[in-house]
């Protein structure tokens, strides 16, 4: 009897480690929410098409949520006397994000189905993939079983989340950090072929590249620096105007953005980087030449790496009712 109690004890061990340590797979809610995908993609459809700049800020949402503590969804945490600490949402890099009346909606639509199973960090992974295709973008695999977080904290977000400033070895080391290459890094980049920015995002290129006024990138285009200071950013201070990342081809997921780093119009000093190197800059020159479908391809391949990030599986962290507040 006693070696009968043994072994029950170490199997329930095992299923109990197992658990813990359980990976994403495809088709996750199968059976605990088998609507949920439909659910949400159906959503999307509906409404992207309304507001295509959707797109490029759940993406931006998902970078942003996996760079810190994994794929969690706890850049998604609003502040609460509870979690002690200001959040994510309040770090520099996120303070221009959008989209999270978006989540809500969708979490909203997935609760009425099977309430308290479908993670919100799955929910941005979804809704990510999910609004790219809507546009015309490319698709990619996300497997699900993630597991909300539940602490969120501004200093680890303005530390983790590389700035649009960053040089190469800054983005390198920060890519490096989550498990992610060189060629991801071109990769992941390449989603500021969709969506816009603030001047206040590299204005210094333009104004005060060398801490001296009046100093300009000398690595920017000149044309294209003087038609941005022109029309579009008329001074240091302005924090309100917007630009297209991929001018000309904003609304569209292409291979422009690559094609005008190479022509030294990338609008961030972290688009430039990506030249800066001989190993970045060729594959930048590879997916130029190469067909469309080979990017969208590649994409999708960075795209799955990053979602893996950190994860929280099986009896880790929880599922939010609300994706704003940890559970009480």
């Amino acid at each position: 009897m006693a070696s009968f109690s043994y072994l029950m004890s170490v199997l329930v061990l095992c299923v109990i480690i197992g658990y813990a340590n359980a990976q994403l797979e495809l088709n996750f809610y199968a059976k605990s929410c088998p609507k949920a995908e439909k659910i949400i993609k159906d959503f999307v459809e509906q409404q992207v098409p309304k507001a295509p700049n959707t797109a490029a800020a759940i993406l931006r949402m998902h970078f942003h949520d996996c760079f810190v503590r994994g794929c969690d969804g706890s850049v998604l945490l609003n502040f609460t006397s509870r979690n002690g600490n200001q959040t994510e949402k309040l770090a520099n890099p996120n303070l221009t994000l959008r989209g999270f009346s978006f989540i809500d909606a969708v979490k909203r639509l997935v609760e009425a189905e099977c309430p308290g199973v479908v993670s919100c960090a799955d929910i941005v992974a979804l809704v990510a993939r999910d609004a790219v295709v809507a546009t015309g973008g490319p698709f990619w695999n996300v497997p699900t079983g993630r597991r909300d977080g539940t602490i969120s904290n501004v200093s680890e977000a303005n530390a983790d989340i590389p700035a649009p400033t960053s040089n190469f070895t800054r983005l390198q080391q920060s890519f490096a950090k989550k498990g992610l290459d060189l060629n991801d890094l071109v990769l992941l980049s390449g989603a500021h072929t969709i969506g816009v920015s603030r001047c206040s995002s590299f204005s210094e290129r333009l104004y005060n590249f060398t801490g001296v006024l009046g100093t300009q990138d000398p690595s920017l285009d000149s044309e294209y620096a003087d038609n941005l200071k022109s029309r579009k950013c008329r001074s240091i201070n302005d924090n309100t105007t917007i630009v297209e990342m991929d001018p000309g081809s904003f609304k569209t997921f292409d291979l422009s953005y690559f094609k005008l780093l190479l022509k030294r119009r990338g609008l961030f000093q972290s688009d430039a980087a990506l030249t800066t190197r001989t190993s970045t800059k060729s594959f930048i020159e590879q997916l130029v030449d190469g067909p469309l479908k080979e990017f969208f391809d590649e994409f999708g391949k960075s795209m799955e790496k990053m979602g893996r990030v950190e994860v929280k599986t099986g009896s880790a962290g929880e599922i939010r009712k609300h994706c704003a507040f940890v559970n009480n």
